[in-house]
């Protein structure tokens, strides 16, 4: 139980004031924090409990016997979900082989998924299906999180009654992730027609001047919605993690 947060630090002292966990027990659980040297990597378990968020697993650049090596510490010595994520098909079998049972999606997989306890109706929507697989990541994010988000997509600009069609479900929403390519224009569309959190992702999605995103990114930043939050380019990661800080 050592990835705790911070209902799990209490219950564990607690446990010592009231005799039903031993003193010496309780050293060997935090002996791991604030965090564990395994291979290359300094596994950080004392996050949730400064973050009130897990440390997830980049999983790009890695090898898969370093991120096996990681899910194992992370999965014995935790209590939370488990997130690896950028990872090859290679890698996702390799790991799964050794840690079956895990939810993947896009390139990332997810262990130890809790049960929803975030009331925030959260929904996530592209412009694209080219969006999806950043859609997705987002989605796997916010499951580990602890939401249960809906999905809409494909309803860029360029078909607008698509999007109004479905305006019911946009003013629904506690809080929407945009996902868009192309120029962007999804989030500012979507900043304007509801009052609620809504968090930009630029996508690498697109030709010409779309310059791998970055027309995106910079269209999302001189949005004339106000308020609009906005991540990295492709970093549906990122903005799970946005929503998960704005609807604790």
């Amino acid at each position: 139980m050592v990835g705790m947060d911070e209902r799990e630090l209490t219950e564990l002292v607690n446990g010592v004031r009231d005799g039903t966990v031993a003193p010496d027990d309780a050293v060997d659980l935090l002996r791991r924090l604030p965090f564990t040297e395994v291979g290359d990597t300094l596994v950080d378990h004392h996050r949730a409990l400064r973050q009130g968020m897990p440390e997830a697993i980049y999983g790009s650049g890695k090898s898969a016997e370093q991120c096996i090596e990681i899910v194992t510490e992370l999965l014995a010595h935790g209590t939370g979900p488990v997130l690896l994520t950028r990872i090859s098909a290679d890698t996702e079998a390799a790991v799964l082989a050794v840690h079956p049972g895990g939810e993947a999606k896009a390139g990332c997989v997810l262990w130890r998924r809790p049960h929803p306890f975030r009331s925030a109706r959260v929904l996530v929507v592209s412009a694209g299906t080219s969006d999806v697989p950043v859609v997705d990541e987002c989605v796997v994010t916010l499951h580990a999180y602890g939401f249960s988000p809906d999905r809409l997509t494909d309803v860029g600009v360029a078909g607008l009654h698509r999007l109004l069609a479905n305006l019911e479900r946009i003013t629904a929403a506690d809080a929407i992730v945009v996902v868009a390519g192309m120029e962007g224009a999804l989030a500012s569309v979507i900043g304007g027609l509801t009052s609620v959190p809504v968090v930009a992702v630029p996508t690498s999605v697109g030709h010409g001047s779309g310059l791998d995103g970055i027309t995106a990114l910079l269209a999302m930043h001189a949005s004339c919605a106000s308020g609009i939050t906005v991540v990295g380019i492709d970093n549906g990661f990122g903005a799970g993690c946005a929503i998960a800080r704005m609807c604790p």
